[in-house]
């Protein structure tokens, strides 16, 4: 049985056309999207969908869109337990956070583990932006790195991530809280990888990490863009930023890493920098 089928008699045709039936389900948590014409059954809906999801112990519902420099989302708790924190599994790796505190993406699995494979033995990776840790503790568990560093700016999902490091007992990780800008050029180290998971606004830090990737190492630069501009707003991005560093290039490949909003997408360009 599917949410419109559960819902039969409890919604009128007009609300089952607003009825957003996908959700983002963080560890217990479910994720849901409610239209205001919706509200007044929004918590009939909710539990609806802890009845029938028996891994699912709260549902919450967006407020707002994601905001900020640190990109959070207000999140409402509708049914279940009254908490936004839980512990998401994913690669082999178990993932605390505070959905409303820390900017996590449960869309960019596949991602973090497609990255995994491709990080040859004894690499030094460097991950801007690692949030509450997902990139440094799949890429420890389901790779040969030699080390992976990674630097968030939010307090709260920078504790978070040294957490999750001691959770899942990974020993070639370290975490630095502060501005990429800032911090990444204090470690004076070159890195064979360089993932950089905002897609925001990635490309303002391009010349960071063109400046500590090794010669011959990879960046992942990630944008968020509509169909029509895929890739070349990226490539664009990127063959800017190269050309203001002095930077030659070679692009091995884009990716598709799920939807943003409709007719828009994250991607990821994969390039390699040869000088």
């Amino acid at each position: 049985m599917n949410l419109k089928e559960a819902l039969k008699g409890k919604l009128t045709i007009v609300e089952f056309s607003r009825l957003k039936t996908a959700f983002d389900n963080v560890g217990n948590i479910a994720i849901i999207e409610i239209d205001e014409e919706l509200e007044p059954k929004e918590k009939m809906i909710a539990q609806t969908l802890i009845d029938m999801h028996k891994p699912i112990t709260t549902v919450v519902k967006k407020v707002g869109i994601h905001k900020g420099e640190l990109r959070l989302q207000t999140v409402k708790i509708l049914a279940g337990k009254k908490t936004k924190e839980t512990i998401h599994k994913e690669s082999a790796c178990r993932l605390k956070l505070n959905v409303e505190k820390v900017y996590f993406s449960v869309r960019l699995g596949t991602e973090r583990l497609r990255i995994s494979k491709l990080i040859k033995p004894d690499e030094e990776v460097l991950v801007m932006f690692s949030g509450c840790a997902p990139y440094p503790c799949v890429l420890s568990k389901n790779s040969s790195a030699k080390h992976i560093t990674g630097v968030e700016l939010n307090k709260d999902g920078h504790e978070y991530g040294l957490e999750n490091v001691r959770l899942n007992k990974v020993k070639n990780v370290d975490l630095y809280h502060g501005d990429v800008r800032k911090v990444v050029p204090k470690l004076k180290k070159k890195f064979d990888r360089v993932l950089m998971p905002l897609p925001k606004s990635a490309e303002d830090f391009l010349d960071i990490a063109l400046g500590t990737v090794k010669k011959g190492g990879t960046i992942h630069f990630y944008d968020f863009l509509h169909i029509d501009d895929i890739p070349k707003s990226a490539l664009a991005k990127i063959r800017k930023a190269c050309k203001i560093a002095g930077k030659r290039y070679k692009t091995l490949s884009w990716n598709k890493c799920g939807s943003h909003a409709p007719r828009t997408f994250r991607i990821c360009v994969d390039f390699k920098v040869l000088n």
